[in-house]
């Protein structure tokens, strides 16, 4: 059977990092990709290409490269991410604009520039790495769960738009894993005499613990290889704890204001 080839966006470290271990150790061809390979001199845990995914010409160089040298893609996971926090009144637009760029503009550049290749082989697989938050609208976290409420929804539509070429695509949303996204993370700051001083400085520090405390990102990895091995994936996957999969249950389930409440409760406010 022939090698498959994966690219993998965000995959010198974290989650990216872990899918592409996990690949390469099932036989896959792996390619992760870096902003800046210059910093990664010893990585050897699998091939890194430099693409910038709010750039669309190192995307078109990157995936040339890799198309020139393989001959195929079968599949794109769109890993690379940031994150943001803060009170939207008090968060500089240029951030959450910056966010857009890359959690959800990012992964589009990304897909339109591999979907000539896949439709030209008749077969191709896209996985949107999304988050369970992108489900909800959460206090201090509503720029990110918005980046990725809409990859959510877009790829909804993006797999109607692609199936009769013979690509599939969907979402995998992780809670929350033990990463460096928080380092890399933009924090609005908490202003002294803000209104939201104390409301967001215990939610900040809350979120933080949450990711600190976050499970192995193996665990996506293994839902990363689980996927590529179905044959008709579904629309969307979660993978994280069951209170926050169960979480994505409430909102279904519960009428607005009680989930509301819900939310107010777990983060005190």
């Amino acid at each position: 059977m022939e090698q498959k080839v994966v690219l993998i966006t965000g995959g010198s470290s974290g989650i990216g990092k872990s899918i592409g271990n996990l690949l390469k150790s099932k036989g896959f061809k792996v390619y992760g990709t870096t902003r800046n390979l210059a910093k990664y001199p010893d990585f050897s845990d699998f091939d890194l290409l430099e693409l910038d995914v709010r750039n669309t010409s190192t995307i078109a160089k990157a995936v040339s490269q890799l198309i020139e040298k393989e001959g195929r893609l079968d599949v794109l996971v769109n890993n690379a991410g940031v994150g943001i926090t803060g009170p939207i009144e008090e968060t500089p637009h240029e951030e959450i604009l910056k966010t857009f760029e890359t959690n959800f503009h990012g992964p589009l550049h990304m897909i339109k520039a591999v979907l000539p290749q896949m439709r030209k082989q008749g077969d191709g697989l896209i996985i949107n790495i999304t988050s369970i938050a992108g489900y909800m609208g959460l206090p201090y976290r509503g720029i990110y769960s918005a980046t990725k409420g809409a990859l959510e929804v877009t790829t909804e539509a993006l797999r109607m738009e692609t199936r009769n070429f013979g690509i599939r695509m969907t979402n995998l949303a992780p809670g929350d894993f033990a990463t460096n996204i928080a380092s890399g993370r933009y924090h609005a700051p908490v202003l002294k005499g803000s209104p939201y001083e104390d409301a967001y400085g215990k939610t900040l520090q809350s979120i933080n613990d949450d990711v600190s405390s976050g499970n192995n990102p193996i665990q996506v990895a293994e839902k990363v290889y689980r996927i590529i091995n179905t044959k008709n994936p579904k629309v969307h996957y979660k993978v994280g704890s069951f209170m926050q999969k169960f979480s994505i249950f409430l909102k279904r389930t519960l009428p607005d204001k009680a989930y509301e409440k819900l939310l107010l409760n777990h983060y005190k406010l």
